[in-house]
């Protein structure tokens, strides 16, 4: 005779032993997905830390490519570019005193009727020629040379980066902050060369470093304007010279391969000073003799100098290799 009240104990207590199994199931599976969760998470750090790792060598390669040499003492003392740059400033200050306006489209100001407009003329030309004469003195080369270079750092971000904020797709307008880039890097790298020498920044090896990046950043806005604007880069080739649109390309080309020289120590200072060579080879066979035949045209005296003062710009960083031997080739050590 059936019990109706010990099968229905019997019923529960089988009903309970499955929701334990069925938790006890629950509990190893949140384990093991805890478990599983953890190692993901373990390989996820692991891959992101390497990543970090990796990116973080990568920086202080090319830190190290872009400082290679700047501890030399050569590199450091006075040489032929610092003396070119100097005399183009010089240059460009007597021409704004003599003529009593500014340097053409290279200083143009975005403002029709400019308040002070002689104020402002003079005064540019004055601390061009002033500067110029003060990096030739040792006794007050430093303080020439970084007001020269806050000269050109305003020089740039008030006349040039206005233009790239309104029509930054406009490759010209690049250009233009390009070639004044040129200029300044080539004052920055004579400031930090006589500056502290454990400078954080702007002087010193780190100075030097952060001048050859801003010489690097700007040479491919001045090759990418020959390709860009083959038309008006063909134009400006002598007409004696053979295969025109071949210099062209050709020059561009080089603009590029020496940023990508420069950046990644591959033969760094044959780079830089075939860099300075191809301007300063521009500047002769296209504005001299423009300023030849129009001796007493501001414009003709404003392109040559303004040509003079990039190749000066160049042959500043390209000095500051001197300690470097032409045929290094720096390579990565990955296991570093």
């Amino acid at each position: 005779m059936a019990f109706p009240q010990l099968a229905h104990s019997d019923d529960v207590a089988a009903s309970a032993g499955r929701t334990f199994d069925l938790l006890l199931m629950v509990s190893r599976a949140a384990n093991v997905g805890e478990a599983v969760r953890r190692t993901s998470m373990g390989m996820l750090m692991k891959a992101v830390s390497g990543a970090n790792v990796e990116r973080a060598r990568a920086h202080a390669w090319l830190a190290e490519c872009l400082a290679l040499g700047v501890d030399n003492p050569r590199a450091r003392g006075i040489g032929i570019g610092r003396v070119l740059l100097a005399l183009v400033m010089i240059g460009l200050g007597i021409r704004g005193l003599v003529f009593g306006d500014f340097a053409g489209t290279w200083q143009r100001i975005p403002i029709e009727a400019l308040p002070a407009h002689d104020f402002f003329v003079y005064a540019t030309a004055t601390i061009e020629l002033a500067t110029g004469v003060g990096v030739l003195i040792p006794r007050v080369a430093k303080i020439a040379a970084a007001v020269m270079s806050i000269f050109a750092l305003l020089w740039m971000v008030l006349l040039k980066f206005p233009a790239i904020v309104y029509v930054p797709s406009m490759e010209a307008v690049w250009l233009g902050a390009g070639e004044i880039a040129v200029i300044l890097a080539g004052a920055w790298v004579a400031f930090a060369a006589l500056a502290n020498p454990h400078g954080r920044f702007f002087s010193g090896r780190n100075g030097m470093r952060n001048a050859r990046l801003l010489f690097v950043l700007a040479l491919p806005t001045l090759g990418l304007s020959h390709f860009l604007y083959f038309a008006q880069t063909i134009m400006l080739v002598p007409a004696w010279l053979p295969w025109r649109g071949g210099w062209a390309y050709l020059t561009g080309a080089g603009d590029l391969a020496a940023a990508f020289g420069i950046l990644f120590a591959v033969w760094p200072r044959l780079a830089a000073t075939l860099e300075a060579v191809m301007l300063w080879v521009i500047t002769v066979l296209v504005w001299l003799p423009v300023l030849i035949a129009h001796l007493h045209d501001a414009g003709a005296w404003s392109a040559f100098l303004m040509s003079s003062a990039i190749a000066a710009g160049a042959s500043v960083v390209a000095d500051s290799y001197r300690g470097v031997q032409w045929s290094t080739f720096r390579t990565r050590d990955r296991g570093a």
